[in-house]
């Protein structure tokens, strides 16, 4: 017998119901709510009851049983499976730290007392996209100057070569390479900026993710007494990030077990 893919219950259920309804006096919402289905097939089940029916029907859905609708939903399935693979086969990962870091700017809430009126700050970060060694700071402002301050931060503290910076066509890292201040930063250091589509940010889809990320597990999680103790609470985060909460895109590793198993395999 072909059983319907959505029936959802056993003739000895069935019989279970209508022995309920009429022995134990169950309401039928009550019946519908114990066994999770609608009214109208408690009231079907009561009505072929009374027959003493408590069989499984055949599906009248011809279009269920025939070959053409297997063989369309088979393409379906298979579809969708390409379609899944396609998407895995466009992430990608580099080669080695330094090659690529991926960078992003997010505006902070207040914080709690602040008025509408105070300045926002704004949180800048760079991912290295082969360790997922994370950098972030908390600045003033979403302007070149800041984004300047923040790659300086970077070089002061990544161990490594940059070669490439990947972000967003943002004013603060986009503009006359002549006198912006940080794409002159970048070309002083040898560093080839790329940037995203434009109207299309989600191709910097790790800062992005790692921006809710950060947000979710630092931010949100975090009752800030003050902005210095924002910027503290934010350090403390990275340590943990980067030392402690394993990434499942780099096998399970930490980032900093990442650039261990790279500069000092032996170590491993």
């Amino acid at each position: 017998m072909v059983i319907h893919k959505k029936t959802r219950l056993t003739p000895l259920q069935r019989q279970a119901i209508y022995s309920s309804y009429y022995e134990g006096k169950k309401k039928v919402t009550n019946l519908a709510e114990e066994y999770h289905v609608s009214r109208p097939t408690i009231y079907k089940i009561l009505r072929r009851g009374r027959h003493r029916d408590f069989t499984i029907h055949r599906s009248t859905n011809k279009r269920f049983r025939c070959l053409p609708y297997g063989i369309k939903r088979l393409a379906k399935v298979e579809a969708e499976i390409e379609a899944r693979l396609k998407r895995q086969a466009k992430r990608y990962n580099k080669d080695y730290p330094g090659q690529m870091l991926h960078g992003d700017t997010k505006r902070l809430p207040l914080l709690q007392g602040d008025s509408a009126l105070e300045r926002r700050e704004y949180l800048f970060i760079a991912i290295d996209d082969f360790s997922r060694e994370l950098y972030a700071a908390i600045l003033p402002d979403k302007t070149q100057i800041s984004a300047k301050a923040f790659l300086e931060q970077v070089l002061e503290e990544c161990p490594y070569t940059i070669e490439q910076y990947y972000t967003d066509n943002g004013k603060e890292y986009k503009g006359d390479p002549c006198h912006h201040a940080f794409m002159k930063l970048c070309s002083e250091h040898k560093i080839e900026q790329r940037f995203t589509r434009v109207r299309n940010p989600k191709t910097n889809g790790k800062a992005e993710r790692v921006i809710k990320t950060v947000m979710d597990l630092w931010h949100e999680k975090t009752r800030f007494a003050s902005s210095a103790h924002r910027k503290t609470e934010l350090r403390r985060f990275l340590n943990y990030y980067n030392g402690v909460r394993p990434h499942k895109g780099i096998d399970g590793l930490t980032p900093e077990e990442k650039l261990i198993e790279y500069f000092y395999p032996e170590k491993l």
